[in-house]
Protein backbone atom coordinates (compact mmCIF):
# COMPACT_ATOMS: atom_id res chain seq x y z
CA UNK A 1 0.00 0.00 0.00
CA UNK A 2 2.86 2.34 0.75
CA UNK A 3 4.38 1.63 -2.67
CA UNK A 4 1.14 2.59 -4.41
CA UNK A 5 0.85 5.98 -2.71
CA UNK A 6 4.46 7.04 -3.35
CA UNK A 7 4.21 7.39 -7.18
CA UNK A 8 0.96 9.34 -6.96
CA UNK A 9 2.53 11.71 -4.42
CA UNK A 10 5.42 12.34 -6.81
CA UNK A 11 3.00 13.05 -9.68
CA UNK A 12 1.05 15.54 -7.54
CA UNK A 13 4.16 17.41 -6.42
CA UNK A 14 5.51 17.61 -9.99
CA UNK A 15 2.15 18.92 -11.28
CA UNK A 16 1.84 21.56 -8.56
CA UNK A 17 5.42 22.79 -8.91
CA UNK A 18 5.06 23.31 -12.68
CA UNK A 19 1.73 25.13 -12.35
CA UNK A 20 2.90 27.55 -9.61
CA UNK A 21 3.08 31.20 -10.46
CA UNK A 22 5.84 33.54 -9.37
CA UNK A 23 4.98 34.95 -5.91
CA UNK A 24 6.25 38.47 -6.74
CA UNK A 25 6.08 40.60 -9.82
CA UNK A 26 9.45 42.35 -9.75
CA UNK A 27 8.40 44.93 -12.34
CA UNK A 28 5.80 46.39 -9.93
CA UNK A 29 6.25 47.50 -6.31
CA UNK A 30 4.65 45.24 -3.69
CA UNK A 31 1.18 46.11 -2.47
CA UNK A 32 1.26 46.71 1.28
CA UNK A 33 -2.01 47.30 3.05
CA UNK A 34 -2.15 50.76 4.62
CA UNK A 35 0.92 52.08 2.75
CA UNK A 36 0.62 54.46 -0.16
CA UNK A 37 3.99 55.37 -1.68
CA UNK A 38 4.39 58.87 -3.03
CA UNK A 39 4.66 58.94 -6.80
CA UNK A 40 8.05 60.05 -8.11
CA UNK A 41 8.11 62.78 -10.69
CA UNK A 42 11.22 61.27 -12.27
CA UNK A 43 14.30 59.30 -11.36
CA UNK A 44 17.22 61.48 -10.31
CA UNK A 45 20.77 61.17 -11.48
CA UNK A 46 23.59 61.18 -8.93
CA UNK A 47 24.43 64.81 -9.69
CA UNK A 48 20.81 65.98 -9.33
CA UNK A 49 20.41 64.13 -6.04
CA UNK A 50 23.71 65.55 -4.71
CA UNK A 51 22.61 69.09 -5.57
CA UNK A 52 19.17 68.59 -3.99
CA UNK A 53 20.62 67.10 -0.79
CA UNK A 54 23.24 69.87 -0.58
CA UNK A 55 20.49 72.50 -0.83
CA UNK A 56 18.49 70.72 1.89
CA UNK A 57 21.41 70.57 4.35
CA UNK A 58 24.48 72.53 3.19
CA UNK A 59 26.42 72.00 6.43
CA UNK A 60 27.11 68.29 5.83
CA UNK A 61 29.18 68.78 2.64
CA UNK A 62 30.95 71.75 4.26
CA UNK A 63 31.86 69.58 7.25
CA UNK A 64 33.08 66.79 4.96
CA UNK A 65 35.24 69.20 2.98
CA UNK A 66 36.59 70.71 6.20
CA UNK A 67 37.43 67.26 7.55
CA UNK A 68 39.19 66.21 4.34
CA UNK A 69 41.06 69.53 4.11
CA UNK A 70 42.30 69.39 7.71
CA UNK A 71 43.36 65.77 7.23
CA UNK A 72 45.30 66.46 4.04
CA UNK A 73 46.96 69.60 5.36
CA UNK A 74 47.75 67.88 8.66
CA UNK A 75 49.34 64.89 6.94
CA UNK A 76 51.39 67.25 4.79
CA UNK A 77 52.58 69.13 7.89
CA UNK A 78 53.41 65.82 9.60
CA UNK A 79 55.42 64.72 6.58
CA UNK A 80 57.34 68.01 6.64
CA UNK A 81 58.17 67.54 10.33
CA UNK A 82 55.96 70.34 11.67
CA UNK A 83 54.66 68.40 14.66
CA UNK A 84 52.95 71.32 16.42
CA UNK A 85 51.04 72.35 13.29
CA UNK A 86 50.20 68.72 12.54
CA UNK A 87 48.73 68.23 16.04
CA UNK A 88 46.61 71.38 15.71
CA UNK A 89 45.30 70.29 12.34
CA UNK A 90 44.43 66.81 13.61
CA UNK A 91 42.46 68.45 16.43
CA UNK A 92 40.77 70.61 13.81
CA UNK A 93 39.91 67.47 11.89
CA UNK A 94 38.22 66.02 14.96
CA UNK A 95 36.27 69.26 15.38
CA UNK A 96 35.20 69.15 11.71
CA UNK A 97 34.11 65.50 12.06
CA UNK A 98 32.03 66.41 15.10
CA UNK A 99 30.49 69.32 13.20
CA UNK A 100 29.58 66.96 10.34
CA UNK A 101 27.96 64.42 12.68
CA UNK A 102 25.94 67.17 14.42
CA UNK A 103 24.87 68.52 11.00
CA UNK A 104 23.71 65.03 9.98
CA UNK A 105 21.71 64.58 13.18
CA UNK A 106 20.11 68.03 12.90
CA UNK A 107 19.26 67.31 9.25
CA UNK A 108 17.63 63.99 10.10
CA UNK A 109 15.62 65.52 12.94
CA UNK A 110 14.63 68.45 10.72
CA UNK A 111 13.46 66.10 7.99
CA UNK A 112 11.49 63.99 10.46
CA UNK A 113 9.73 67.03 11.94
CA UNK A 114 9.03 68.64 8.57
CA UNK A 115 5.35 68.36 7.62
CA UNK A 116 4.60 66.15 4.64
CA UNK A 117 3.50 67.96 1.48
Amino acid sequence: MAAATTPSMQEETSNTSSSRSVPFNFSQPPIIEGFNPLPRAKDESFKEKLIRKTKENPFVPLGCLGTAGALMYGLRAFHQGKTRQSQLLMRGRIFAQGFTVVALIVGVIGTALKPKQ
